[in-house]
């Protein structure tokens, strides 16, 4: 059910920012699902299409781009995607790493008509 929330606030912000800029229907969401986010894509995308009935976004494409982990190793420099629940460097398996990507959850853009 966290996806519901999350989905109806999406719905919300995109019809507030279609009626600011005049726009008559939304046509299409790009949103980032970041891995760690734990978030369902096809769970928001299910209560999309119900929430969205009845608003500027109703209809609407819903792109949802999954975003991967990806992370910087102190030790060896390198930059790397890994698995939820690895966080090791698959290149030297340190230990020593910041995180560069798979935590982002953001609306990207939006089409209107």
């Amino acid at each position: 059910m966290h996806e519901l929330a999350i989905t109806e606030n999406i719905i919300k912000i995109c019809s507030e920012e279609a009626l600011k800029n005049k726009a008559v229907k939304v046509k299409e969401i790009k949103i980032l699902v970041g891995e760690l986010t734990g978030l369902i894509p096809e769970s928001i995308q299910y209560y999309f299409d119900i929430a969205s009935k009845g608003t500027k976004a109703e209809g609407a494409v819903l792109n949802i781009v999954k975003v991967p982990l990806k992370i910087f190793c102190n030790e060896c420099k390198n930059t790397s995607v890994i698995k939820r629940g690895d966080f090791t460097c698959p290149v030297c398996e340190g230990s020593d790493i910041k995180l560069l990507g798979g935590n982002e959850f953001l609306i990207e853009s939006m089409e209107v008509d």
